[in-house]
């Protein structure tokens, strides 16, 4: 190739490459704020019935709950339940060798017949002396003698019948029953050990038909929900246990104690749930939730729609023309992700998401979202987007 040809070839390469840069010198330059107001999620502001409530932790505890014990001292002769049994009262539990005892039921019930022959005869010796003496073949001191001897022979039988009930009932206590319903614990003593009177607890029963709760409330909480009651409607009181959701059992308060405790500032209370499958176990922990008086209706917004000012709690209002407001407001109680608030009115959009693109004073672009039951957005679907066919 020639020089020429060279310098040719040149002079076309560089006028290709100009002409690729004046194509991308047309292509449309997007210029600064271009894109325009931020886009952020706006819901109105609602009205809802409100049930205001508080949380508690809680450990169960049984309604009745009995210590088995001997009453009298003997070799345990049998146990008639399998541990964790569940029985009813009087079921029999224990059996003390009731021999040693029956022996002494013998021996009293001859003393007793002894003690009534003495009497019989005292009483017959009395009233012999009583006819002799206005004939004076007696004398009066032989009269109040056998008085006397009448007296200490009845007070003598009363001895012998009392000694006799009391070891009926010795005899009757080596048959040990339950004294409750419920669901009992293991035996600590086995057949053929030796027990004494009291000594030791050979098991425990506990009622399974109800539990309590029990649960410290604070000085705050008594004084909103423990005196919101005027006497005829108690605060409403539910229980979850920790694998369950919500909390699906109905109870009520039974039991508020009769000071704060000053070290902690709270007050211990008790709620009764009833139990006829046993589910709750003395013992468990479980999750109180108690509310005050009845629902009422209050204007709501998400907690998360709510920002501090510096002291002031705000919402970023959205007015017709796009335009954020920020308007203050006095916040209430805090209900399922919902705030109960002042200051602004239902049906006013406020912002719900996207609050740090927002300024006051400052245009957004607006799209209204659905809130579920504990004000999270429902997430939108993007403009123009189709359902996805069905497979």
């Amino acid at each position: 190739m020639g020089l020429t040809s060279k310098i040719r070839l040149l002079a076309l390469l560089a006028v290709n490459a100009l002409a690729c840069v004046g194509c991308g010198d047309q292509a449309p330059a997007q210029p600064p704020g271009g894109e325009g107001p931020p886009p952020v999620l706006v819901a109105p502001v609602a009205k809802r019935m409100v049930e205001e409530f508080e949380e508690f932790s809680a450990r169960l505890a049984a309604v009745d709950q009995v210590e088995v014990r001997a009453r009298v001292a003997g070799t345990l002769e049998r146990v008639h339940f399998r541990d964790g049994q569940r029985v009813r009262k009087d079921t029999l539990l224990f059996t003390i060798d009731p021999r040693p005892f029956a022996a002494e039921v013998a021996r009293n019930t001859a003393s007793v017949a002894s003690a009534r022959s003495q009497a019989e005869l005292a009483r017959a010796q009395l009233a012999r002396a009583e006819q002799l003496l206005p004939t004076h073949n007696i004398s009066v001191q032989a009269v109040d003698e056998r008085r006397a001897a009448t007296q200490n022979a009845a007070s003598s039988l009363r001895a012998a019948e009392a000694a006799l009930e009391a070891a009926r009932l010795n005899l009757g206590f080596t048959r040990i029953a339950a004294l409750i319903d419920g669901r009992v614990s293991r035996t600590t003593v086995t057949a053929g050990n030796l027990v004494n009177v009291n000594e030791p607890v050979l098991t425990t029963i506990v009622s399974t038909d109800r539990v309590y709760a029990y649960f410290d409330a604070s000085e705050a909480a008594y004084l909103k929900y423990g005196q919101s009651a005027d006497g005829q409607t108690a605060p409403v009181v539910r229980m979850g246990l920790f694998n369950e959701q919500g909390f699906p059992h109905a109870g009520k308060i039974d039991f508020v104690d009769n000071r704060l405790n000053p070290g902690t500032g709270s007050i211990q209370v008790r709620a009764v749930f009833d139990n006829p499958d046993g589910r709750f176990t003395p013992g468990l922990s479980a999750r109180i939730r108690v509310g005050a008086g009845k629902p009422y209706e209050a204007t709501v917004v998400p907690d998360r729609a709510i920002t501090t000012d510096q002291t002031r709690k705000i919402v970023l209002v959205v007015g017709p023309k796009g335009i954020v407001e920020a308007r203050e407001v006095k916040t209430g109680a805090l209900v399922n992700g919902m705030r109960v608030v002042s200051g602004v009115n239902p049906g006013e959009n406020i912002i719900v998401d996207g609050l740090q693109r927002a300024m006051p004073g400052a245009p957004v672009t607006p799209q209204m979202v659905t809130l579920d039951e504990h004000g999270v957005p429902v997430t939108p679907k993007p403009p123009g987007a189709t359902p996805a066919a069905k497979p």
